[in-house]
Protein backbone atom coordinates (compact mmCIF):
# COMPACT_ATOMS: atom_id res chain seq x y z
CA UNK A 1 0.00 0.00 0.00
CA UNK A 2 1.58 3.47 -1.13
CA UNK A 3 1.47 6.23 1.39
CA UNK A 4 -1.47 7.79 -1.02
CA UNK A 5 -3.22 4.76 -0.49
CA UNK A 6 -3.07 4.66 3.43
CA UNK A 7 -3.69 8.67 3.91
CA UNK A 8 -6.94 8.32 1.43
CA UNK A 9 -7.86 4.85 3.24
CA UNK A 10 -7.72 6.69 6.37
CA UNK A 11 -8.95 10.21 5.74
CA UNK A 12 -12.31 10.37 8.20
CA UNK A 13 -15.25 10.81 5.84
CA UNK A 14 -17.62 13.54 6.23
CA UNK A 15 -21.02 12.51 7.28
CA UNK A 16 -23.76 12.63 4.46
CA UNK A 17 -27.25 12.60 3.67
CA UNK A 18 -26.18 9.37 2.30
CA UNK A 19 -24.57 7.74 5.32
CA UNK A 20 -27.93 7.90 6.94
CA UNK A 21 -29.98 4.65 7.65
CA UNK A 22 -32.80 4.07 5.74
CA UNK A 23 -34.88 4.77 8.81
CA UNK A 24 -33.48 8.01 9.47
CA UNK A 25 -33.94 8.58 5.43
CA UNK A 26 -37.63 7.40 5.89
CA UNK A 27 -38.00 9.97 9.28
CA UNK A 28 -36.72 12.68 7.55
CA UNK A 29 -38.78 12.05 4.57
CA UNK A 30 -42.25 11.59 7.10
CA UNK A 31 -40.81 14.94 8.40
CA UNK A 32 -40.85 16.94 5.25
CA UNK A 33 -43.89 15.26 4.25
CA UNK A 34 -45.58 16.42 7.10
CA UNK A 35 -44.23 20.16 6.59
CA UNK A 36 -45.51 20.05 3.12
CA UNK A 37 -48.88 18.27 2.73
CA UNK A 38 -50.04 19.24 6.23
CA UNK A 39 -49.74 16.59 9.35
CA UNK A 40 -53.73 16.13 8.85
CA UNK A 41 -53.48 14.87 5.30
CA UNK A 42 -50.03 12.64 6.04
CA UNK A 43 -51.55 11.27 9.18
CA UNK A 44 -54.93 10.17 6.55
CA UNK A 45 -52.56 8.66 4.50
CA UNK A 46 -51.00 6.66 6.47
CA UNK A 47 -53.84 5.97 8.27
CA UNK A 48 -55.36 4.27 5.63
CA UNK A 49 -52.33 1.89 4.86
CA UNK A 50 -53.13 -1.80 4.33
CA UNK A 51 -50.14 -4.58 4.32
CA UNK A 52 -51.16 -4.59 0.32
CA UNK A 53 -50.33 -0.60 0.22
CA UNK A 54 -47.69 -0.54 3.04
CA UNK A 55 -44.57 -1.15 0.82
CA UNK A 56 -45.52 1.61 -1.56
CA UNK A 57 -46.25 3.76 0.97
CA UNK A 58 -42.90 3.21 2.81
CA UNK A 59 -41.34 3.92 -0.10
CA UNK A 60 -42.63 7.07 -1.55
CA UNK A 61 -42.02 8.04 2.18
CA UNK A 62 -38.21 7.11 2.17
CA UNK A 63 -37.28 7.48 -1.28
CA UNK A 64 -39.54 10.82 -2.42
CA UNK A 65 -39.76 12.93 0.91
CA UNK A 66 -36.56 11.60 2.33
CA UNK A 67 -34.19 11.12 -0.25
CA UNK A 68 -35.07 13.82 -2.68
CA UNK A 69 -36.92 16.74 -0.91
CA UNK A 70 -34.39 16.77 1.35
CA UNK A 71 -31.89 17.64 -0.77
CA UNK A 72 -30.94 21.37 -1.01
CA UNK A 73 -30.04 21.50 -4.46
CA UNK A 74 -33.77 23.05 -5.58
CA UNK A 75 -35.89 24.80 -3.01
CA UNK A 76 -39.12 23.50 -1.77
CA UNK A 77 -40.98 26.34 -4.01
CA UNK A 78 -39.30 25.46 -7.43
CA UNK A 79 -40.26 21.76 -5.89
CA UNK A 80 -44.16 22.16 -5.81
CA UNK A 81 -44.01 24.20 -9.07
CA UNK A 82 -42.15 21.33 -10.74
CA UNK A 83 -44.64 19.05 -9.40
CA UNK A 84 -47.63 21.21 -10.49
CA UNK A 85 -45.92 21.08 -14.13
CA UNK A 86 -45.34 17.29 -13.87
CA UNK A 87 -48.65 16.23 -12.53
CA UNK A 88 -50.63 18.26 -15.23
CA UNK A 89 -48.26 16.37 -17.93
CA UNK A 90 -48.98 13.38 -16.08
CA UNK A 91 -52.77 13.58 -15.93
CA UNK A 92 -52.55 12.92 -11.87
CA UNK A 93 -55.09 15.08 -10.78
CA UNK A 94 -55.33 13.71 -7.22
CA UNK A 95 -52.03 14.06 -6.28
CA UNK A 96 -52.57 17.45 -8.08
CA UNK A 97 -54.83 18.64 -5.77
CA UNK A 98 -52.41 17.13 -2.62
CA UNK A 99 -49.42 18.89 -4.39
CA UNK A 100 -51.47 22.60 -4.53
CA UNK A 101 -51.88 22.82 -1.19
CA UNK A 102 -48.37 21.67 -0.88
CA UNK A 103 -47.33 24.76 -3.03
CA UNK A 104 -49.67 26.60 -0.64
CA UNK A 105 -47.45 25.46 2.24
CA UNK A 106 -44.18 26.08 0.53
CA UNK A 107 -44.68 30.17 0.02
CA UNK A 108 -46.17 29.77 -3.78
CA UNK A 109 -48.94 32.33 -4.31
CA UNK A 110 -52.41 31.70 -6.23
CA UNK A 111 -51.18 34.02 -8.91
CA UNK A 112 -48.38 31.74 -9.15
CA UNK A 113 -50.11 28.87 -9.82
CA UNK A 114 -52.37 30.00 -12.03
CA UNK A 115 -48.98 31.47 -14.41
CA UNK A 116 -47.60 27.85 -14.10
CA UNK A 117 -50.77 25.92 -15.06
CA UNK A 118 -51.01 28.33 -18.05
CA UNK A 119 -47.28 27.57 -19.18
CA UNK A 120 -48.63 24.05 -18.85
CA UNK A 121 -51.54 24.58 -21.54
CA UNK A 122 -48.83 25.74 -24.09
CA UNK A 123 -46.39 22.86 -23.22
CA UNK A 124 -48.25 19.91 -21.93
CA UNK A 125 -52.16 20.85 -23.47
CA UNK A 126 -55.05 22.57 -23.27
CA UNK A 127 -57.33 19.67 -21.95
CA UNK A 128 -54.47 18.88 -19.46
CA UNK A 129 -54.23 22.34 -18.15
CA UNK A 130 -58.17 22.63 -17.77
CA UNK A 131 -58.12 20.30 -15.62
CA UNK A 132 -55.78 21.12 -13.32
CA UNK A 133 -57.37 24.43 -13.17
CA UNK A 134 -60.26 23.00 -12.11
CA UNK A 135 -58.63 20.66 -9.42
CA UNK A 136 -56.43 23.61 -8.21
CA UNK A 137 -59.26 25.68 -8.20
CA UNK A 138 -61.59 22.98 -5.88
CA UNK A 139 -58.67 22.62 -3.76
CA UNK A 140 -57.74 26.05 -3.30
CA UNK A 141 -61.47 26.64 -2.24
CA UNK A 142 -61.56 23.73 0.36
CA UNK A 143 -58.13 26.00 1.27
CA UNK A 144 -60.58 28.96 1.48
CA UNK A 145 -63.29 27.50 3.31
CA UNK A 146 -61.08 25.33 5.92
CA UNK A 147 -59.38 28.73 6.89
CA UNK A 148 -55.71 27.92 5.36
CA UNK A 149 -55.92 30.87 3.26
Amino acid sequence: MTDQETTKQDAPRSASKHDATRGETYEAGLNVRREVLGAAHVDRSLGAVTEFSRPIQELVTEYCWGAVWTDDGIDRRTRSLLNLVMLTALNRSHELGVHVRGAIRNGVTISEIQATLMQTAIYVGVPAALESFRVAEAKLDEMKAAGEL
